[in-house]
């Protein structure tokens, strides 16, 4: 892809909530009380890079749904695994779920969109966020949130969160390659 092109956004909204996670099981009860699928999820505000990182996460969900072989028994925590690059789903909410303490964190749909025959025959659905944009504000609005006008960006305490530990000083580019190449440790066997 060259730099003219761009990545459409993915159908992640960023949130402010009213006050720091006191309990996690409170705060993830009204989403999945709520929620219409599986397929909507929380996930901790820096586990999340760009929206590469995202679309790349979500390609590896639906190959693993398509081939019936995720490790998680749901959508929502099979996406966990893999931005957390790990077979571990406890250490997936660990790295990538929202946790006590946290005062952001991402609201996510993922999209059921097929991924095509053969390579190369995949377009990424640029009307996926603007699709899920009404249900997203409705729960947004059951956790007292308020939508943050960001998208995601790379950080050291991201990489941190996710478990890669750099040892020298990154670039932006190179804190986006390490997510993506720290998530490719959750399909290695």
């Amino acid at each position: 892809m060259d730099g003219s092109q761009q990545v459409p956004w993915f159908p992640a909204w960023g949130l402010s909530l009213p006050k720091p996670i006191e309990n996690v099981f409170s705060v993830v009860s009204v989403v999945n009380e709520w929620r219409t699928s599986n397929r909507w999820l929380l996930v901790s505000f820096d586990s999340i890079a760009s929206e590469v990182h995202l679309w790349t996460a979500w390609y590896a969900l639906r190959r693993n749904e398509d081939s019936e072989e995720m490790i998680a028994n749901t959508p929502d925590t099979e996406f966990l695994r893999i931005l957390s690059g790990t077979h571990q789903i406890n250490r997936a909410f660990e790295r990538a779920g929202i946790s006590v303490g946290d005062e952001r964190c991402w609201m996510i749909y993922l999209p059921e969109d097929d991924l095509g025959g053969g390579f190369g025959e995949f377009v990424i659905p640029s009307e996926s966020y603007n699709q899920s944009s009404e249900e997203a504000t409705k729960l947004i609005e059951l956790l007292g949130a308020t939508m943050l006008a960001k998208r995601p960006i790379p950080s050291i305490r991201g990489l941190e969160r996710i478990g890669y530990n750099p040892s020298i000083e990154l670039t932006v580019r190179e804190m986006e390659l390490g997510f993506l190449s720290h998530m490719a440790l959750s399909d290695l066997r």
